[in-house]
């Protein structure tokens, strides 16, 4: 047994040395360091130029009486690094307006633009805009809005009667204007006053003291052309003494011929010329077109279409060429119409005097050929020969 004991012992010390002697005959491994990372380059600072940033570009002024002014002033800042430049301020209508704004601001530096509404023609609510052009790269126009409710004590709405009419509109036409009175305040209407015969007027509560109607209507024999008038009340209200309505009516005829004159190229016509006459009933009747044909014209042919029956008519003329209309004739296109007001639609026709013709330049006379006779000799007579000697 001891003998097997030392037997395993020799083994292991045998094994030991071995593995101490390769150790010693090949060197150790050595992980190789990774490489070192490259050192990080600084940044450069960012440039961002002229940088325009306002405190707020939009001012609500909440509700305001009509007829007081909105005065604002929109604060800004140069958050930039360059000069700011403000080129121009540009309200949005003729009733906002600006002050003397800050042209330039250096940065970190701020800047103000003074803003002024007018609000004596406006009613409910509103919306203005400013536009603000600066040299900021990123946001060349900036735009700043007002906006706010503007009432009035004694609205009226419309402000104008208006009416667009033919002049046979059966029973006229008719405009309602409302009145309100958006006081606590009572407020009673005399009756309207016209200057302008054309127009009539009812006037009708619907809330006592409070809400009105204004009806106004044109009269039914209106002549075609632009009538006008001016309607007064007067109220029992401090804020509106007296309340003033305009009244305008456009009548239209109840034909309408286009164009007026057919004017032709001066004669005799080199080619065929067709201009074209259109005629418009505007009227609430309908009518009819015949008998179309140019008088005092030779050779002169009339075609006529109907794009809207019985509203709309086109009438085509033919001037053959070399038509020339000889000096004091008169030529005019003529339709016969089944409208009692217009039984016969006419339309001159003139023609262009062509320019002179330049006059010929004369042609040079020919000098006759000069005789050339021979002086007489020293010592000779001069003899003068009759003819036939």
């Amino acid at each position: 047994m001891k003998r097997i004991k030392t037997f395993g012992l020799g083994i292991s010390l045998l094994a030991l040395g071995s593995a101490v002697s390769l150790a010693q005959q090949s060197p150790a491994r050595v992980e190789a360091a990774p490489p070192a990372a490259p050192a990080a380059t600084p940044a450069a600072p960012a440039t961002t130029g002229a940088k325009l940033q306002f405190a707020t570009p939009v001012y609500d002024f909440g509700k305001i009486r009509s007829g007081e002014p909105v005065k604002h002033v929109f604060y800004f800042t140069n958050t930039g690094d360059t000069t700011l430049e403000l080129s121009n301020v540009r309200p949005g209508c003729g009733c906002t307006t600006a002050g003397e704004w800050t042209k330039k601001v250096e940065p970190g530096q701020t800047g103000n633009i003074p803003i002024q509404v007018a609000t004596v023609n406006f009613n409910g609510p509103v919306v203005k805009t400013v536009t603000v052009d600066s040299n900021d790269k990123s946001q060349p126009s900036t735009v700043l809005q007002i906006k706010g409710t503007i009432w009035k004590p004694v609205e009226v709405n419309p402000q104008m009667a208006y009416f667009n009419v033919v002049a046979d509109t059966p029973g006229g036409a008719q405009s309602i204007v409302r009145i309100v009175n958006n006081t606590d305040e009572p407020m009673t209407l005399s009756e309207p006053e016209v200057n302008n015969k054309s127009f009539a007027t009812e006037l009708k509560t619907v809330q006592p003291n409070k809400e009105f109607q204004l009806i106004v209507k044109t009269d039914t024999q209106l002549k075609p052309g632009s009538l006008q008038g001016q309607i007064t009340i007067k109220t029992s209200s401090t804020n509106m003494p007296v309340i003033n309505i305009t009244a305008f009516a456009n009548v239209q005829p109840i034909v309408s011929v286009t164009p007026g004159q057919i004017t032709l190229p001066g004669g005799p016509l080199p080619n065929q010329t067709r201009p074209n006459i259109t005629i418009q009933v505007n009227g609430t009747n309908t009518a009819k077109l015949s008998d179309a044909t140019v008088l005092g014209g030779q050779n002169v042919e009339v075609q006529l279409a109907e794009p809207q029956p019985g509203k709309v008519f086109t009438a085509t003329l033919s001037f053959p060429p070399g038509f020339q209309i000889a000096q004091g004739q008169p030529v005019e296109f003529t339709a016969k119409t089944t409208l009692p007001q217009y039984p016969v639609i006419k339309v001159p026709v003139i023609q262009m005097v062509p320019p002179p013709q330049p006059a010929a330049a004369p042609v040079p006379l020919k000098a006759p050929a000069s005789s050339s006779i021979a002086p007489p000799a020293a010592g000779q007579p001069s003899v003068a020969h009759a003819p036939g000697h």
